[in-house]
């Protein structure tokens, strides 16, 4: 009996060795390897080991649940650093529940696989070109489910021009659908070659088309720095993540006002008079505005000796319910609070415990409030919408920026707790996208890298190299106006995608019981 239900469950060896070698080839199409172009090609080992399974809906789930867990388990181990380096975890314990978040998130994978299945058992080879939307569908619903679509395949192109450039239709999404599409051209050309011989040529020709139109499109004279509006001075002071006493936090924040005034005290700055505004990134400095009157004296001097605008991350209380919001303060040249935005996407576990278990399970960081509104900083003409760290994840929250007339963003993260590991490239792939989704630049302003100018094509441009204390000067203009389709119109390509899967897996599971009868009484 448990020999039978093995068999059930277990796919054949060979097609567990497809899904692992299609789980490495996305690996490596990531950051730290970045071998970009191979994410095109990923998933044909998978979908072909999905096909030699396909008569067991079951066995098929499971090829794709092992290719999820290799590949969140080979993209996020990074996820490990922090529990070990500061909270004195056992590294096997470390890994093993990184092992066991892997497998959770696996199932989605293992979605996409299991409906492959059933689509190929009804509409034949043909449905390896359904496959591009049941990818997108799958990873729509991990968005939805689980609150983010970390290294969705689409990321895997931030480096990479100018297929990234398809986001500003309808975001990471269309990039991934585009890649997938890619690897089910080639296995349905292996499979079957009539239906590549009828497709291929209309899918390209469809996506070049798609390429012109955004190449077409001119940037505005403000974008392209004729009507600069305010100068911005990046700090990147690279705060070491703990061992820290209260006279190194004095001792490091004089480091960065010192660092600060020397760029604004030279030429490029001190001679254009224009409105500057000083960031300091999210760091674990723990600055309390409201509650710390030194810090507000400290913050209100340097602002008004320098004539400049100070943005700075702070914990600010939320008079609601006794808790604090993780903000972005803005203090004006006159030394008074100009503007505040309170983070609305927490971290789950580690900045807000999910309602439910509010109260049974302590966050990690803290327990913060949730940020209601979607406050707008000025820059001069220009107004900026800000970001904080885990945001930069949404491309919903910069979409609602620019539609609320945002000219441009601004990220402060630190990413120092998770140390020099893939994640610093990672996270800087998601604010690359949120550029070209916008059509709007990206300041990235970090605490140990990577802090970088983003311009509207997603150019990552003036990086600091990571865990080097370093300053960065950028200008940023008032832009058009101008809205790109995702900005408009948002995940619209992502619901088509998921009516398409429904759709056709409806069809395809009603079509089939409708036959089995016919089927029957043929063979009596």
């Amino acid at each position: 009996m448990r020999v039978a239900t093995a068999k059930k469950l277990i796919p054949n060896w060979e097609n567990a060795i497809l899904a692992i070698l299609a789980a490495v080839l996305l690996i490596l199409a990531f950051p730290d390897f970045e071998y970009w172009f191979l994410a095109w090609f990923a998933l044909v080992p998978l979908m072909w080991a999905v096909e030699r399974e396909k008569e067991s809906t079951l066995r098929s789930f499971v090829v794709g649940w092992l290719f999820g867990t290799a590949f969140f388990f080979g993209t996020c181990w990074w996820l490990t650093f922090a529990p070990i380096t500061y909270a004195g975890f056992p590294w096997p314990l470390a890994y093993f529940l990184m092992l066991c978040v892997s497998v959770a998130v696996g199932v989605f994978p293992a979605l996409f696989a299991g409906i492959l299945a059933v689509l190929l058992r009804r509409f034949g080879s043909w449905a390896f070109l359904a496959a591009p939307f049941d990818w997108v569908f799958m990873e729509f619903l991990r968005y939805w489910v689980t609150g983010n679509n970390w290294n969705a395949i689409g990321y895997s192109q931030a480096f990479a021009e100018p297929l990234r450039n398809l986001a500003a239709i309808g975001g990471v999404l269309v990039v991934g659908f585009v890649v997938v599409s890619i690897s089910s051209l080639i296995i349905a050309a292996i499979r079957r070659p009539s239906v590549s011989a009828t497709t291929a040529s209309s899918c390209l020709i469809g996506i070049a088309a798609i390429f012109a139109s955004l190449m077409s499109n001119p940037d505005s004279p403000c974008q392209t720095g004729n009507c600069e509006s305010a100068d911005i001075v990046a700090l990147q002071p690279n705060v070491p993540m703990s061992g820290l006493t209260s006279s190194d936090l004095e001792r490091l924040r004089q480091r960065q006002i010192d660092a600060a005034e020397r760029e604004l005290a030279k030429p490029r700055i001190a001679n254009r008079r224009q409105p500057t505004t000083v960031i300091l990134p999210e760091s674990p400095m723990n600055f309390m505005y409201n509650d710390d009157r030194e810090f507000q004296a400290f913050i209100h001097e340097f602002a008004s000796r320098n004539n400049v605008n100070v943005l700075f991350n702070s914990a600010e209380p939320d008079a609601t319910n006794g808790k604090y919001f993780n903000s972005a303060v803005m203090v004006s040249p006159q030394g008074t609070e100009a503007a505040q935005y309170d983070k609305i996407y927490l971290l789950p576990f580690g900045e807000a415990v999910p309602g439910p278990l509010e109260g049974i399970l302590p966050g990690f960081v803290g327990n913060f409030s949730y940020g209601r509104e979607y406050d707008l900083l000025p820059l001069g003409d220009a107004k900026a919408g800000v970001m904080i760290c885990f945001e930069s994840h949404f491309g919903q929250l910069s979409r609602r920026y620019v539609q609320d007339g945002a000219d441009v963003l601004i990220e402060m993260t630190n990413d120092g707790y998770l140390g020099p590991t893939p994640v610093l490239r990672q996270h800087l792939a998601n604010a690359v996208f949120r550029a070209v989704e916008t059509n709007r630049p990206v300041l990235r302003v970090t605490n140990v890298g990577i802090t970088a100018y983003i311009n509207e094509r997603g150019q990552v441009l003036d990086p600091a190299a990571p865990y080097q204390e370093d300053t960065r000067v950028w200008s940023v203009s008032k832009s058009d106006g101008s809205q790109t389709f995702y900005v408009k119109y948002g995940d619209w390509f992502a619901w088509l995608c998921t009516v398409v899967t429904v759709g056709l897996l409806i069809f395809g599971i009603a079509t089939r019981r409708r036959e089995s009868p016919r089927a029957t009484n043929i063979k009596a």
